[in-house]
């Protein structure tokens, strides 16, 4: 799995910084590879193609989701390439957990209405350097992932010929290729991918 973590923070290397590094470490003892980014309002984020998994964490800012992650989604390319994408949510707030699923994670998931969320947390300020509730965060993420891509293996077919054209592929492109084009095909409904869903997808995602 490759993950990475967009995150604002209006703190360099304050409560929420030292908790994305703590998630990270976490997925890289369950093998996964993560990188980092903080999130600008009007950025670029065509580099998010390259990953698996978006994980999106923001501290609560007087009853709204932190401004730059929120004004991402809103003004940037941030939702068109998350397209397809699987997510995982946490936001750090010290109000009641109840009061913050029902008012500030939905800041976020209603701009991700078409996405799998693997896994959402709100850390309280006891949490943010708690390496139980950390580790159950990263485990949750990671389970659902390897769940879902096992039931994908499971039920998707290649036809020999676009097995060979998924072979010649340059090995550090191939596996984004193969998980790109699964995804598209269980959106469609497809269950087998012959050389025309390959180019299919390729045309759907923007070459992939």
């Amino acid at each position: 799995m490759r993950a990475i973590i967009l995150y604002d923070s209006h703190t360099a290397g304050g409560s929420t910084d030292k908790l994305i590094d703590s998630i990270g470490a976490e997925l890289a003892k369950n093998g996964a590879y993560v990188e980092k980014a903080k999130c600008k309002a009007t950025g670029d984020y065509n580099f998010i193609q390259d990953f698996d998994v978006v994980i999106m964490g923001a501290p609560i800012y007087y009853l709204l989701v932190s401004s730059q992650l929120l004004g991402a989604l809103i003004q940037s390319n941030l939702k068109q390439n998350l397209k397809r994408k699987k997510i995982a949510l946490f936001l750090t707030c010290g109000s009641p957990e109840p009061m913050a699923t029902l008012l500030y994670l939905p800041q976020l998931k209603m701009h991700l209405v078409r996405n799998r969320i693997l896994a959402e947390k709100i850390f309280s300020p006891q949490q943010l350097s708690d390496p139980e509730a950390i580790e159950s965060f990263a485990e949750e993420l990671s389970e659902n992932y390897k769940r879902d891509t096992r039931r994908r293996n499971a039920s998707m077919q290649w036809t020999d010929e676009a097995l060979d054209l998924l072979d010649a592929v340059p090995s550090f492109f191939r596996n984004r290729i193969k998980i790109a084009t699964e995804e598209y095909a269980e959106e469609m409904g497809y269950r087998e991918i012959t050389l025309e869903i390959i180019e299919e997808a390729k045309a759907e995602t923007g070459g992939l």
